[in-house]
């Protein structure tokens, strides 16, 4: 698949069928996380695949998937057969940036005036979700904030911070966000050349 045409195809899938992914799949799609940069290459992503069904419902449980149903959606968590939790961990960045190379002329690490590690995460995340497109296959992704008490029911060291869990599967029809309504915003208000205050006459158009 062009990566033009797997990029367009991304979105987040909510529903799944019951079918299972193979594992070497599955490998090729977590591995593609790694593929993701890291400041300094310090590799601080960390992943836990969750295939058995047990930790999967416990997961979906966990993310209150019952009032979800109950609203009329379908139980996309607990039916997708594959859970990716994202993870990073802030150490290894210090820890990176502790040796000789990257630190400042005083001896001292870095101000960080921005969490590399969370973009590195983020970038993994990306990178996952459009390796499982490349495969034919969907994804959608639940933030930590909505799954309370993931860490424990997976054993995450308490010095790795999970970001969030992607679902993998076989797609199936499934109610479209609603926020998809608000549109995409012009490339004349999120794509600016040389400066802010110029949207450029080369400004690309806003087919997508």
């Amino acid at each position: 698949m062009e990566f033009s045409e797997t990029l367009a195809r991304r979105r987040m899938v909510r529903n799944y069928l019951e079918l299972p992914v193979a594992r070497e799949v599955v490998d090729r799609i977590v591995s593609a996380g790694l593929r993701a940069p890291s400041a300094g290459f310090s590799q601080g992503q960390r992943f836990v695949v969750v295939t058995d069904a047990g930790p999967r419902k416990a997961i979906a449980d966990l993310a209150g998937e019952s009032d979800y149903v109950a609203a009329g959606f379908e139980p996309w968590i607990s039916r997708a057969p594959v859970h990716i939790v994202v993870a990073v961990s802030e150490a290894d960045y210090h820890r990176r940036y502790s040796e000789p190379d990257k630190l400042r002329p005083d001896g001292t690490e870095i101000d960080w005036p921005v969490p590399y590690w969370w973009v590195d995460a983020g970038a993994s995340m990306m990178a996952i979700l459009l390796a499982a497109v490349d495969e034919g296959l969907g994804a959608g992704f639940l933030g930590v904030h909505s799954i309370p008490g993931l860490r424990s029911l997976l054993d995450i060291p308490t010095d790795v911070s999970p970001i969030g869990v992607i679902t993998v599967g076989h797609p199936a029809p499934d109610r479209r966000s609603g926020s998809l309504a608000r549109g995409w915003r012009p490339h004349r208000e999120t794509i600016h050349w040389n400066r802010w205050s110029d949207p450029g006459t080369e400004a690309p158009t806003d087919d997508r």
